[in-house]
């Protein structure tokens, strides 16, 4: 049975292509994107997200789809329709009021309709709340497929839990949550997964389980940042060292050790809405987990706010100060700018009249123009500036001769309280 698998993975970003490389060593993979650049690049072993190494990558492409194990990537619908497992891993975003964005999940569930056969399986990766894959997704693929779900073909859902720039805990490494339509579906999810995860799997009894069980693994997280961002608000008012503080109370065994900064991305900052947006459906109102959101979503403001305090104490002229931004990605070493906080510092920055350069030498100035209608260069300046705002904790921002970039009185911030020497100011 294992040689008539044939796998097609929508949606090739920084889920999917890890995923579909993954699978590929065992199995003929069918990698769809409906975006022809990216397909383009991934063909000739080039993976702009640093997800995939080009080696790596290039060890499992094919030039055409076949029986073997390999990767094809296309953006041909009729290609695609020549798989029997389909598994998608499409961004679940949330609009401008944070409420969640099922576009993406709707289209590509029409796209599976589309090429679907009897006895196929469809497996969503997408992070959602409970019953979007049940409820939301599967009515459309039946009524595109004109296929009965659980009799003509079957589903299963099986978290994503990719940490975007990790090399250490990639898609083979991390425990995968699995699941099913029917119990013997469970089992068959479960058995392809199991077949390439060397970390093993857990087979939750329902659908909806597994995505609850993921959504919550966020909103724990968010909860718990927010918690210490909040100490950090607190303790600054007091002019204690919030991480020597931390550093303290993590003396004991049971103290949970998280730090106090900006929550972007494309999960912690995002999964939070959906589960809060089923529970008010159901008449609940999640008090601790909004809070949490609330919290975490305002510390660029306030960060931008304590450094312009920085200034001031330090007799700095405010309006058409030169500041230097260092990083714009929503964590370090990677290239992901999607939902990165770091915009809101720049943004309240720029509503003081001060002039901001922003280097990360990891982004594509093109896609951040794009995003969010910024500048970004790529190569150090070459010049002083009045403040230094450390976002984001790059490599190779930790060997930079800071002090000899400042004007005189100029202060440096460092957010991530990542650098060894004294700094001004820190969270």
């Amino acid at each position: 049975m294992q040689a008539e698998i044939k796998i097609g993975v929508i949606g090739l970003g920084y889920v999917g292509l890890p995923l579909a490389r993954l699978f590929a060593t065992k199995y003929p993979v069918i990698g769809f994107d409906i975006n022809s650049k990216r397909i383009e690049e991934l063909q000739n072993g080039i993976d702009n997200t640093l997800e995939v190494g080009s080696e790596e990558l290039k060890a499992v492409l094919t030039t055409a789809p076949g029986d073997l194990p390999g990767l094809y990537c296309t953006d041909d619908l009729d290609i695609l329709a020549n798989c029997n497992h389909y598994i998608v891993t499409v961004p679940t975003p949330v609009d401008r009021t944070n409420r969640p964005d099922l576009t993406p999940l709707y289209k590509s569930s029409e796209t599976v309709g589309k090429v679907l056969n009897k006895g196929d399986i469809v497996i969503y990766e997408s992070t959602v709340y409970p019953g979007v894959t049940e409820d939301e997704c599967l009515p459309i693929v039946e009524k595109v497929s004109k296929l009965k779900f659980n009799r003509d073909f079957f589903a299963g859902y099986s978290p994503e839990r990719i940490n975007p720039g990790d090399r250490v805990h990639t898609v083979d490494n991390i425990l995968k949550v699995t699941s099913g339509s029917t119990p013997e579906i469970g089992k068959r999810v479960d058995a392809l997964y199991s077949s390439v995860i060397k970390a093993g799997t857990h087979l939750a009894p329902t659908i909806k389980v597994a995505e609850a069980s993921k959504v919550i693994e966020n909103s724990q997280r968010d909860i718990n940042i927010a918690f210490v961002n909040e100490l950090a608000k607190i303790f600054n008012l007091m002019g204690i060292d919030t991480h020597d503080v931390l550093q303290a109370a993590g003396t004991k065994w049971n103290f949970l050790p998280f730090k106090p900064g900006l929550v972007g991305g494309h999960c912690i900052g995002v999964d939070p809405y959906y589960l809060a947006q089923k529970a008010q459906e159901f008449g609940y109102h999640p008090g601790i987990i909004l809070e949490g959101r609330r919290m975490n979503d305002g510390m660029g403001r306030y960060i931008s706010t304590e450094i312009i305090k920085l200034m001031l104490r330090n007799d700095l002229k405010i309006k058409d100060s030169k500041i230097l931004i260092l990083g714009v990605t929503f964590k370090e070493n990677c290239p992901d700018v999607r939902n990165t906080k770091v915009i809101d510092i720049v943004n309240n920055l720029k509503g003081y009249k001060a002039k901001l350069t922003i280097y990360d030498p990891w982004v594509s100035p093109q896609e951040v123009m794009t995003e969010y209608d910024l500048e970004v260069t790529n190569t150090i300046p070459n010049e002083k500036f009045d403040t230094i705002v450390l976002a984001v904790a790059h490599k190779e921002f930790l060997t930079i001769s800071w002090r000899e970039m400042l004007s005189q009185n100029g202060v440096l911030y460092d957010i991530k309280s990542v650098l060894k020497e004294k700094v001004d100011g820190r969270l």
